[in-house]
């Protein structure tokens, strides 16, 4: 009996805690999908700081949010850049290792990060203004997370609706289409595969909800993101159709030079879409940096260019 009194008395206190902790928050309380839940955030932020400055950044200058600072660095869509420099964004340096100096001074109400990528300074940054690190999830589960997060829901719907009428318009097109597309991006060295599963990285999950088909190699069912085969493996990447991303770095400026190299190898004349003529280049832009609805329709744009314009 004295056994099961005390872990009725634990919880109520459980209870209470709970309870307590609830009404103290003053904002929202956030409880899932991010990093050290619960959290409590402002009802609606006035300035906010995020440290992703590929997706989330993008998202969040899509929902209209009042963003005052991100790191510059590892931007490569040219439209995102021209909007930071125009609003005046203040630059953090490194996504990794931004300066806490710079966001301690902007004093911001709120600051947003990845918890795969931020998890290691959380306890510092958090100290600087309550925090929210998101978990890695399907983009447009993000984009909703975002929203209510920051206080933007129903922004940017029109767009969504229009992205998802068009979407459904090309997976019929792609279904008649009958075709199997491979992806592959080269990097100096290495082969990255970003494959088609549970977690794949946003540009490959609009492949997939297009309708497109990959390889068996391009395909799980686990939380695989990307797999980096060498030369031989690559033969994997058997698809009718092989979209490729040559990225070198932060800079494109080599970025011609690698795709030179690469396609210069007798191994790559081997790839069945190569021999057919059917292996095209596309922008590292959206594929490589994506940055929400308007990303989404520039794969859009490709598949339509690519895929269904294909022979």
């Amino acid at each position: 009996m004295v056994p099961v009194l005390r872990c009725y008395i634990a919880l109520v206190f459980l209870l209470l805690s709970v309870s307590a902790a609830s009404a103290a928050c003053q904002g929202k309380e956030v409880t899932e999908g991010v990093y050290n839940a619960p959290l409590c955030i402002p009802a609606e932020a006035k300035r906010i700081v995020t440290l992703d400055p590929l997706i989330t950044l993008g998202l969040l200058i899509e929902l209209k949010a009042p963003v005052i600072a991100t790191p510059y660095m590892g931007i490569q869509d040219a439209a995102v850049l021209d909007y930071l420099k125009h609003a005046k964004l203040v630059d953090l340096g490194n996504p990794r290792e931004p300066s806490l100096e710079r966001v301690a001074a902007l004093k911001p109400d709120l600051i947003i990060g990845s918890s795969e990528a931020h998890a290691p300074i959380y306890e510092m940054i958090s100290k600087i203004a309550p925090t929210v690190f998101l978990d890695h999830t399907d983009w447009k589960q993000y984009r909703r997370r975002l929203a209510e997060i920051t206080g933007r829901e129903g922004a940017a719907d029109d767009e969504l609706a229009a992205y998802e009428k068009r979407i459904a318009d090309i997976r019929k097109r792609v279904r008649d289409k009958d075709v199997t597309v491979s992806t592959v991006r080269f990097a100096p060295g290495r082969f990255v595969v970003f494959v088609d599963g549970p977690a794949a990285y946003a540009p490959f999950s609009v492949l997939s909800e297009a309708g497109v088909t990959r390889s068996a190699y391009e395909t799980v069912t686990d939380g695989t993101i990307v797999k980096r085969p060498d030369w031989e493996e690559l033969a994997n990447l058997d698809g009718d159709i092989l979209l490729y991303v040559s990225a070198s770095g932060f800079e494109d400026g080599p970025d011609d030079a690698l795709e030179k190299e690469v396609t210069a190898n007798p191994l790559w004349h081997l790839l069945p879409a190569v021999q057919n003529g059917r292996a095209y280049r596309v922008d590292r832009g959206p594929w490589q940096s994506f940055s929400g609805i308007a990303s989404a329709n520039r794969i859009l744009d490709d598949i339509e260019r690519y895929i269904l314009a294909d022979r």
